[in-house]
C-alpha cells in the first residue's frame, strides 16, 4: 500500500503539508485510475496493478495528527503489515525539489508519522518517501509554514520532482536506490 499524508478540506489542498496527497494524485494519473471515497476507512482508495500485484493507494480523509487510525483500519482489513506500506509525506529538512526514499526510524517531529507510530506501536517505517518543502527561518512559525501554500517557484520544483520520481520508481527496482531525485 502507498499512503499519501495530508489534511482534509479544500483549504488545505494546496498547502505544503499536503504534498503526500499531491504525490498520490499524480501517481493515480500516471496509472490512469481514480480515487473513491470510503467511509469505512475514512479516506480515499484506489488500486493499481504492477508486476501482477495489486497496490492500494490510500489518502486518509482525517487530520494529519489522527491519520494513523484510518491507515491502521485499512491495513488490518487488507492484511497489510506496516513494512509493506510506503508512507509519502512532507519533509521540513529537505529543500523543495528534493525527494528522499529511505528506510527509517521515528517521526522526526512529523505529527502524521507520530500518529502512525502511536497506533501501530512501532517506531520503524521500513519505507518512507519524504518530499522536501523547506523550513521557515523561525522555528515558532513551523505550523503556519506547513499549512501555507508554497511559492510558485517552490511548487514548481516540488511537482517536477514528484513527476520525475514516479517515472524513476516505476521504471527501476525501488529497492536499489535511496535518493530518488534532486532538481
Amino acid at each position: 500500500m502507498i499512503v499519501g499524508l495530508g489534511n482534509p478540506f479544500k483549504k488545505y489542498n494546496h498547502t505544503r503539508h499536503n504534498v503526500g496527497i499531491w504525490y498520490l494524485e499524480i501517481l493515480s494519473k500516471f496509472f490512469n485510475v481514480s480515487f473513491k471515497k470510503s467511509k469505512k476507512f475514512s479516506g480515499y482508495i484506489s488500486k493499481i496493478f504492477l508486476l501482477k500485484k495489486q497496490i492500494i493507494l490510500f489518502i486518509p480523509n482525517i487530520f494529519m495528527n489522527l491519520n494513523g487510525v484510518s491507515i491502521f483500519q485499512i491495513s488490518n482489513f487488507y492484511n497489510i503489515n506496516l513494512n509493506e506500506i510506503l508512507i509519502v509525506h512532507d519533509e521540513l529538512d529537505l529543500l523543495p525539489g528534493i525527494l528522499k526514499f529511505k528506510y527509517g526510524y521515528g517521526s522526526n517531529g512529523h505529527k502524521g508519522l507520530k500518529s502512525i507510530i502511536q497506533i501501530f506501536q512501532k517506531k520503524i517505517f521500513y519505507k518512507r518517501l519524504s518530499i522536501g518543502i523547506g523550513r521557515p527561518q523561525e522555528k515558532k512559525n513551523i505550523a503556519n509554514f506547513v499549512l501555507s501554500k508554497p511559492t510558485f517557484s517552490e511548487k514548481k520544483k516540488i511537482l517536477k520532482s514528484i513527476n520525475k520520481s514516479i517515472h524513476l520508481i516505476f521504471s527501476v527496482n525501488i529497492k536499489n536506490f535511496k535518493y530518488i531525485t534532486k532538481i
